[in-house]
């Protein structure tokens, strides 16, 4: 529980040094939030290649997803994501209900604008942990109700 806690203040903590030390332009083109998900690729990259040592080659994307849903995701968040969906051409949908590392905010729809910006980094992790096992992939991410998040997964085809 206290590793969850630290990983959480660090978290915000990257988020919001991250907008503190953007110009006011900055923050308004998103280079903030892709500076967190390039922060995150590399993040993502070294945590698949240690989980992934003992384990046998995925056989196709819909196995590597499982993979990521699962495992992946059980180890940096403590639970699996509650649900993903595809439309077997590439496409990954993958909706966790409670989603951990968006703050401790009020169900507001005033908080909606700024959720965004703390699932950048995971889509960063996400992004560089495929990246390492050999799918290229764009990721944007949406929150509708808190604390509800979810990530879209588009496959690039090489």
């Amino acid at each position: 529980m206290a590793d969850q806690a630290l990983f959480l203040l660090l978290h915000n903590e990257m988020v919001t040094g991250v907008y503190k030390s953007a110009d006011q332009g900055q923050v308004e083109n998103g280079r903030c939030i892709t500076k967190l998900e390039n922060m995150a690729f590399r993040v993502g990259q070294g945590l698949i290649e240690r989980f992934t040592k003992d384990t046998a080659t995925f056989k196709d994307e819909l196995e590597t997803m499982k993979f990521i849903c699962k495992d992946f995701w059980t180890t940096v968040f403590k639970k699996q994501i509650d649900n993903l969906r595809t439309n077997h051409q590439g496409i990954y949908v993958l909706q966790d209900n409670t989603f951990p590392l968006l703050p401790q905010m009020s169900a507001g729809k005033q908080y909606l604008d700024h959720a965004p910006k703390y699932l950048a980094f995971t889509c960063g992790v996400i992004r560089g942990g495929l990246s390492n096992l050999g799918i290229k992939s764009l990721l944007t991410a949406e929150v509708s109700a808190m604390p509800a998040g979810k990530f879209q997964v588009m496959i690039q085809k090489m």
